[in-house]
This record gives C-alpha cells, sequence and structure tokens, in this order.
C-alpha cells in the first residue's frame, strides 16, 4: 500500500508539474514577442523605408515614371548589386551643399522649431501643474479638455486659424470693436502666425508628459521647504522644476520633433515666403519633380532629428541610473 501510495503521489506531482513548465515556456514566448513586436515595427515602418530613400537619394533624375533612374538593383545578380555598390555616387548630397537655399531652410526649421517649443512648454507648463493640482476628481475632465482638439481633424484647426488671423477675421474685428487697435494687424502669412500655429497644434503634446511627472510628484516636499523659510519661487526651481524634468524633455522632443519637418502650418499660415524644410521637401517632389534631391534632404534630416532623440535617451538613461 505504502509503494502505491508513493507511485500516485509522484504521478500526481508529475502531472502538476507538467503545466508549470508548460507555462514558463508560454510565458517566455510572450515575452520574446514582446521584445520582437517593437523591433518588427520599427523594421517595417522605420527601416526598410529609410532604405527606400537612401536608395532613391543614391539614384539620378530621369524623365520616367518614377522619375529616377533606379540603383542597386538584383536584376544582374548579386555580382551586379555588388558592381552598382561600388559605382554609387554622392552627388545629389554633394548639391546640397552647394545650393544655400537647402542650408537655410534646415536652419530656418530648426530656429521656427526651437522658438515654437520654447513658447509651448511656457504655456503648457502652467495647465500642467494646475492639472496636477487640481481636485482628483476634476483630472479626469481636464485630460478630456486637452485632448478634445484631437476629435477634430488637424487641416480643418489649421483653416480656422486662417479665418482669426486674416485682416478682416475675428481677432481684428474683437480689437477693433474694443478700440484697442485702429488699423487690423497683420499676423497672417508672418512667423508670427507661424509660431501660434504650432503652439496650438502641438500643445498637447507637451501638457501630457508634463502633467504626468507632476502628477506623480510628491508636493509634500514643497511644503515642507515652505515650513523651512523657503519662498514659492525657489521652492518651484530648486525642487518642482527638478522633478519635472523628464516631462520637460519628453515634452520637448515630442514637439520640436515633428515641428522641424512640419508643412502644413507653415504653408497655410506662413505664406508663400516661409523658409521650411517640410515646404523645401513639398516642392522638391512635387512641383520640380526631383526626387533624388529630395530624398537626400529626407536623409539629412532624419539624422539631424536623430540627435535630439539621441539626446532624449542620454538624458532618461542618466536619470534611470540616479533613482537607483
Amino acid at each position: 500500500m505504502s509503494g502505491f501510495a508513493a507511485s500516485t503521489a509522484s504521478a500526481d506531482a508529475g502531472a502538476y508539474e507538467a503545466p508549470s513548465v508548460a507555462g514558463r515556456a508560454i510565458q517566455a514566448v510572450v515575452g520574446r514577442l514582446v521584445i520582437i513586436v517593437p523591433y518588427l515595427w520599427l523594421l517595417v515602418f522605420f527601416l526598410i523605408p529609410f532604405v527606400i530613400v537612401f536608395k532613391i537619394s543614391m539614384s539620378q533624375t530621369a524623365i520616367a515614371m518614377p522619375p529616377y533612374t533606379p540603383v542597386l538593383g538584383f536584376e544582374e545578380g548579386l555580382s551586379g548589386f555588388w558592381r552598382q555598390l561600388g559605382e554609387l555616387n554622392f552627388e545629389n548630397y554633394l548639391w546640397l551643399t552647394d545650393d544655400p537655399l537647402y542650408f537655410n531652410a534646415y536652419v530656418s526649421s530648426v530656429w521656427i522649431a526651437g522658438v515654437s517649443t520654447l513658447l509651448a512648454l511656457l504655456v503648457g507648463y502652467p495647465i500642467a501643474y494646475g492639472m496636477a493640482r487640481a481636485p482628483a476628481s476634476l483630472r479626469p475632465t481636464l485630460l478630456m479638455l486637452v485632448i478634445l482638439p484631437f476629435w477634430t481633424s488637424f487641416l480643418i484647426r489649421v483653416y480656422a486659424w486662417i479665418g482669426i488671423l486674416k485682416p478682416e477675421g475675428l481677432l481684428n474685428q474683437l480689437l477693433i470693436g474694443l478700440g484697442v487697435i485702429d488699423s487690423p494687424l497683420v499676423i497672417l502669412n508672418t512667423h508670427t502666425a507661424i509660431f501660434i500655429g504650432i503652439v496650438y497644434s502641438y500643445l498637447p503634446f507637451m501638457i501630457l508628459p508634463l502633467y504626468s511627472s507632476l502628477e506623480k510628484m510628491d508636493y509634500s516636499l514643497i511644503e515642507a521647504a515652505q515650513d523651512l523659510g523657503c519662498p514659492p519661487v525657489t521652492a518651484f526651481w530648486k525642487i518642482t522644476f527638478p522633478l519635472s524634468l523628464p516631462g520637460v524633455i519628453a515634452g520637448c522632443m515630442l514637439v520640436f520633433i515633428p515641428a522641424v519637418g512640419e508643412f502644413v502650418i507653415p504653408d497655410l499660415l506662413g505664406g508663400s515666403q516661409t523658409l521650411m524644410i517640410g515646404k523645401t521637401l513639398w516642392n522638391e517632389f512635387f512641383a520640380n519633380r526631383d526626387w533624388p534631391v529630395s530624398s537626400a534632404v529626407a536623409v539629412i534630416l532624419l539624422l539631424l532629428l536623430i540627435v535630439p532623440i539621441m539626446i532624449f535617451q542620454s538624458a532618461q538613461a542618466r536619470a534611470q541610473e540616479q533613482g537607483r
């Protein structure tokens, strides 16, 4: 009987261990998928398109459809591919250095995006701070109000600003009616209109990371600093702002990176004289139909945007190390 009981117990134990082994195997597969899926996403939607654009940038313009001579093809086999690889040249990239238009477009884009990011930070920080200090029952409503503009088409919202900022628009009518000004202000088709459009369009991307950082902050630190005689302004710069710095960096990156390549806002609110790399790309692709040069412009733009991304990742890594 004892032997039978022992064998039964061992069988039960084996039956119990089998699901746990299978469960660990499933967990291992799921863990690998969690890691693989983001890399597949980057491969399909970033790396492959980038390789295609880089390949076009190495080709030459041609009167054909598509309007360039394909390079790095496998029509002649692997040996032909390696031969074409050795014959590649960087004429399109050298062309960008000879024409000051592209350099000025890059500089103007970075400057406009930088100023817009700073303005978005100055506007978004008080809003995010007020949301974080609001009663907990009111915060979901405030969050909904922040993301509410996304329920309307981006293009429609930009067109609405034309009706607001044009000389006979709502803003000038209001100011003239209040007696603030005597003649309409010229805002549309200026850099001021571009700043307004970018700050308005990308403000939620600044507010949400800031709110996430400020909402998790321990405000008893502020109370302790005030009890020790620290003025509110000093407490803000020594406690609140440093603790919210990850949100500041994330918000600035989320605004600056898309603003550099913005096309719709400069085209509609800035007028024909606005020089930004997004408009330059559009003109090269659709007006001049020079796909190789425009692809070279896009590759350099992407490389320029990688720098702030790397800075952001480095800052995040340092913050995590300090947190440990």
